[in-house]
């Protein structure tokens, strides 16, 4: 903040026809900035060099079908190097415009409600959220990936410092803090709709919500302070350069400047709704309102607004009507109300609020420090002993009621006044028609005035008026075991049938030994260093090959005879499931699987899960063959193939199952049924083989990097399937933050090379994604050599 003087008005820009909704400071020209508005356009403001107070309209933009609710700017790069700005609207979509034409340069599509928040980050990122309760990470003109978990609508995103955080809030009354695409913490606290945030530094940030409390929360989780001092729900927040003192506006009709903790100074203002704020580069404060008009405060005497401006603003401030339903002043009794000797007592802080009794009317003062003075911020109506004897004063006319309805699923934004000798069907029709709602909705809102005007003749409606949008007379949002790991040996006993354990052949480019196969083949000396890239891109996939088959039948037999006897296979089963095993076994064989031992193990497939796990090492060296793959794989059996072993995989399973149903997701890849089956249950696979990364063994983590690494390969020379190489960045970056294992680190190093290799929006993503940080302390890595020269060669593709 440039210092401690009081914000005095700078300028009032009569900006649009409609309520403001988004400002942010533009990255160009100096000193402008960017409004949206329901008017449905975008306009860019900058400082007029005459006049110094004023601001300029440069460029309006247009894109919307529908309100413009939010918007951001993207920071300038090469290609363009002013910067771009996107919007937000109610139309679901984003359009991102240049400043050099009014209409969008492309528009970003995908969400399927409201885009109420925006945030970029690096590299040309932009976070969104909707009310469709999703937020979505983009960029270039590409969904990466949805981010999924809230039960609400989201309604503030943010993009932390640190690449790879990001933060949404929504009207489910919780924060949640996202890292590569996956919900790392949710943030509890708040005890109504989460309506803002704001970056304090790589470590906190703000929230602010309908609870009209402001909490500051570490990132780690706590929440270390509660602000108060807002009456009503708080819409949006700026915090200023020096990360401590920030700015509030809310539904109180307020600014709120906070200093080292404490809300220092109260500015209010003739709306009822404070929608947004932003800090502009000179320290100035802008604020946009349900009346359209954009407000600038400054702390800068230089460019204060002239006295008569000033005068205008206070005029108009004392002509404004206050509801104390809004919540700003409580409950009032006029006979117990003081006269205007009442302000005689100075006040005691900046933005005290005092009510006083003229004849029969109740009139509010704030206490101004800078001025010294008491200064009327408005006309006070619908107190309790004015209930039938005042009527409001809505847009210079006088009404009995003025309902809020609230079609925004958050603070009241529409105005419906009503008059008791009004047609109640004609009302709701100019009420939908003014502003643009759906014809659908005119039986309930003309019932809703029916309903809310019984036995009533004279006065505002009560607050208990039940809105037609929303149920409520306020808007009120939705109600509100660690795995299990396994040894080295994951069965009982010792010399017993164990699953093998190491990793087996996989090709990769020519040029040096395969990587692949484990330090006995594998000689970091006869590599060259860092100018031949024998590791990546892999793309002919990695597979679990070896196998006993002699431990296998044994194990298979024992539990067999321990199975249940309506799960017993009979003598002729286990012959299937024998000669089935050595002709997929059998590289030589010349005999072809039949159908029946097929159908057997698909059957066998599905015992119990404590005896299942030989079946399932069955399962994972039959999909190799050509014909299993194409039986098991293609059609709807491939469907329920890929959801049994995606049951085999949940949380709650057997570790050893887990493990098998990996690789034989990952053997599925030999044959191109098997791929098509797996790249069309990609999100589903990914998502949940990601989750296995919390398990603590080390066959686990190796067949999940597998997994990771052969969808990269399918995906590699695919620039158009962005979305799901965003994925396979998102769970590798999750997965090497908790496995330690070098095999498995060393596969997710060579999908992480794979996914970018020749790819400039990938790479632009894993930048995003703080992917280079991350990986970097594997460089130091020498044993085995290959982690560490692999490492490298993938930081040199992120360059």
């Amino acid at each position: 903040m440039s210092g401690s003087n009081s914000y005095r008005l700078r300028c009032s820009l009569p900006a649009h026809e409609m309520d403001v909704r988004g400002l942010a400071a533009a990255a160009y020209p100096d000193g402008a900035f960017v409004s949206v508005s329901r008017d449905r356009t975008a306009r860019v403001w900058v400082p007029n060099p005459s006049e110094n107070q004023v601001f300029t309209e440069m460029h309006c933009m247009n894109g919307h079908s529908d309100f413009v609710s939010c918007v951001c700017i993207i920071d300038p790069n090469e290609t363009y190097p002013r910067g771009l700005i996107a919007t937000g609207g109610h139309d679901n979509n984003i359009c991102v415009f240049s400043l050099d034409r009014p209409d969008p340069l492309f528009t970003l599509k995908g969400h399927k409600n409201t885009v109420c928040t925006l945030s970029a980050g690096k590299f040309g990122t932009i976070l969104s959220g909707s009310w469709d309760t999703t937020a979505k990470v983009w960029l270039g003109e590409k969904c990466m990936m949805t981010l999924q978990g809230h039960t609400a609508a989201v309604w503030a995103v943010v993009i932390l410092p640190e690449q790879g955080l990001m933060l949404s809030g929504s009207a489910d009354k919780t924060i949640r803090l996202w890292k590569a695409g996956r919900c790392e913490n949710t943030y509890t606290g708040h005890e109504d709709c989460v309506r803002g945030l704001a970056v304090i530094n790589e470590v906190a940030f703000l929230s602010c919500s309908n609870d009209a409390s402001i909490r500051r929360w570490m990132v780690t989780g706590e929440c270390v302070q509660v602000y108060y001092a807002h009456t009503n729900y708080i819409y949006s927040l700026a915090v200023f350069p020096n990360g401590q003192d920030f700015i509030s506006t809310g539904e109180d009709r307020t600014l709120r400047v906070w200093r080292k903790g404490e809300c220092s100074q109260t500015i209010r203002l003739p709306a009822q709704s404070v929608w947004c704020c932003c800090i502009l580069p000179d320290g100035d404060i802008a604020v946009g309102a349900s009346d359209g008009v954009i407000r600038v405060f400054t702390e800068s005497e230089e460019r204060v607004a002239s006295a008569q401006d000033l005068q205008a603003f206070e005029d108009e401030l004392s002509k404004a009507i206050i509801d104390p339903k809004t919540g700003d002043l409580g409950d009032i009794r006029i006979e117990d109300l003081p006269g205007r000797e009442h302000l005689n007592e100075p006040g005691n802080r900046d933005g005290q609020t005092r009510l006083i009794k003229e004849g029969s009317n109740v009139e509010a003062y704030q206490w101004s420090v800078s001025d010294g003075r008491w200064v009327k911020i408005g006309d006070v109506v619908g107190g309790s002993s004015q209930q039938n004897s005042k009527r409001v004063m809505y847009e210079g006319k006088e009404y009995d009621f003025v309902f809020s309805i609230d079609v925004n699923e958050g603070g009241p934004g529409l105005k419906l006044p009503y008059n008791v000798t009004d047609d109640p069907w004609l009302t709701a029709h100019n009420f939908l028609q003014k502003n643009e709602l759906s014809p659908m909705f005119l039986d309930q809102v003309a019932n809703f005035i029916i309903e809310n005007t019984k036995g009533h003749t004279l006065g505002p409606a009560p607050a208990t008026s039940t809105d037609p949008f929303t149920g409520a007379g306020r808007y009120i949002p939705g109600s509100g075991s660690g795995d299990q790991g396994f040894a080295a040996d994951p069965f009982t006993g010792a010399g017993r049938y164990i699953p093998e354990s190491g990793g087996s052949t996989g090709t990769v480019s020519s040029g040096g030994a395969d990587p692949f196969t484990g330090g006995s083949a594998y000689s970091s000396s006869s590599l060259p260093k860092a100018t031949t890239n024998i590791f990546f891109p892999s793309t002919d996939g990695v597979m679990f090959e070896q196998a006993n088959s002699t431990q296998i039948l044994g194990k298979l037999r024992e539990l067999n005879n321990t199975a249940p006897a309506d799960r017993k296979l009979s003598d002729a089963a286990l012959d299937c499931l024998q000669k089935l095993l050595l002709v997929v076994t059998d590289l030589k064989s010349q005999e072809q699987p039949t159908a029946e031992q097929i159908n057997v193990l698909w059957r066998t497939s599905h015992w119990p899960e404590d005896i299942v796990f030989p079946v399932l090492d069955i399962l994972r060296l039959a999909v190799r063959h050509p014909e299993v793959n194409a039986q098991l794989c293609g059609g709807t059996e491939g469907a329920s193939l890929c959801n049994h072993l995606l049951g085999l995989m949940s949380p709650e399973s057997r570790p050893a199952n887990q493990m098998l149903a990996l690789r034989i997701l990952c053997n599925c890849f030999s044959g191109s049924h098997g791929r098509a089956l797996l790249l069309g249950h990609r999100d589903t696979v990914l998502s949940r083989a990601g989750d296995l990364r919390v398990v603590s063994n080390k066959n686990i983590h190796v067949a999940l990097a597998t997994l990771v690494l052969n969808y990269a390969g399918r995906l590699y020379g695919q620039p158009t399937e962005i979305e799901a190489k965003a994925q396979c960045l998102s769970v590798a970056s999750t997965a090497l933050e908790v496995i330690h294992d070098k095999e498995a680190v060393f596969r997710l190093l060579v999908a992480l090379g794979t996914t970018v290799a020749g790819d400039s929006t990938a790479k632009d993503l894993a930048r995003s994604l703080g992917v280079n940080s991350q990986i970097s302390k594997y460089v130091r890595v020498s044993d085995p050599a290959k982690v560490g020269e692999c490492c490298r060669l993938v930081l040199d593709e992120l360059q």
